[in-house]
């Protein structure tokens, strides 16, 4: 996997330590960081003496890299945290990084027993017993027993915290490490730090402005699906429910009579009734309705519209919008627009 971002460059090693150890001893669970290759980058804070002893047995040590690594995929596969069973049944947590979408390293805690285990959690790697193995165990019963016992609310509430924590840990330093990177870029050029730093604010400005536009879209129709039918017949007021309530979706007949328990062609009857038009025409037409409202009402753009009505292309909307109004869109606009 080639990574983008290194977590070594990003954060500063030190002070991470410092906070590990202070969220191990809070949590009372043993912590280590490693990057996306599994590599630790940090020490291991507080870790368990039956676990520190188990590790350094050169039998069982593999298994507990087995446990590691299988933890680790699944927390990424997930893209969550990751709770599990170790072969000794202790329980460990694979916790990822990810920024932009993008895994950078993972966060993996635990070695503490369960006081309740409802959720029947997964013994991630299971280890055949042994002589050997037994009488290691026997000489690691006291440690074992010491282990810290938390309840499982515990333990997942530790864990989304430590997720949620750390991600915006790095994402926090990729952004500062991105600005000052702009800073030195503008320095070493013949641009002036202040020109790009206006292109910086500029870009997220824009981006401001799109999730806007968004929310106002969002708006105008969450405003239209007040604007239901009540239905003379009982039978299609399912359909006329979901055609209201799903703008967006390119409604078929076949769907919308299921959704009424009729038959298509009894439903088709039923709705020209009510409707006067075929459904083929009587959807189109309620969707140009709602585009002229939007029309009237917001600057949004042509594709926009388009989009939020469920047609595949702006092209597609001009036209269906031209048959049913004989004016484009845009001249639509012009001349109403309040």
């Amino acid at each position: 996997m080639n990574s983008r971002f290194n977590l070594e460059s990003i954060i500063d090693m030190e002070k991470w330590q410092k906070l590990q150890d202070s969220l191990s001893l809070v949590t009372k669970m043993a912590v280590i960081t490693t990057d996306y290759k599994g590599v630790p980058v940090t020490q291991h804070s507080h870790c368990q003496s039956f676990c520190q002893a188990i590790r350094k047995d050169e039998a069982l040590s593999q298994y507990c890299q087995k446990c590691d690594a299988r933890g680790g995929l699944e927390a990424v596969r997930l893209n969550k945290p990751y709770i599990y069973l170790c072969h000794y049944n202790i329980v460990d947590i694979a916790i990822p990084i990810i920024v932009h979408n993008q895994y950078m390293g993972a966060i993996m805690a635990g070695q503490v027993k369960l006081r309740d285990n409802p959720m029947e959690l997964e013994q991630i790697v299971t280890r055949p017993s042994n002589a050997d193995a037994d009488k290691k165990f026997l000489s690691l019963e006291q440690d074992y027993t010491s282990l810290p016992v938390l309840s499982y609310d515990e333990v997942t509430t530790i864990s989304e915290m430590l997720y949620h924590l750390c991600n915006y840990i790095v994402e926090e330093a990729i952004n500062k490490n991105a600005t000052i990177d702009m800073y030195r870029q503008a320095l070493t050029s013949n641009k002036p730090v202040i020109d790009s730093l206006a292109e910086h604010s500029y870009r997220s400005i824009q981006s401001i402005k799109n999730e806007l536009e968004n929310t106002l879209i969002d708006s105008q129709i969450s405003k239209m699906s007040n604007q239901q039918k009540i239905s003379a017949n009982a039978i299609l007021q399912p359909a006329f429910d979901y055609i209201y309530t799903h703008k967006s979706e390119n409604v078929k007949l076949a769907d919308m009579a299921a959704l009424c328990h009729v038959s298509p062609s009894y439903f088709s009857r039923i709705f020209t009734k009510e409707t006067g038009e075929n459904f083929s025409v009587f959807i189109p037409r309620l969707k140009m309705e709602w585009a002229k409202q939007i029309l009237e009402t917001t600057d949004l753009s042509i594709s926009q519209i388009s989009n939020e009505l469920g047609f595949s292309e702006p092209s597609y909307f001009i036209k269906t919008f031209k048959k049913f109004e004989r004016i484009t869109p845009a001249r639509y606009r012009q001349i109403y627009q309040r």
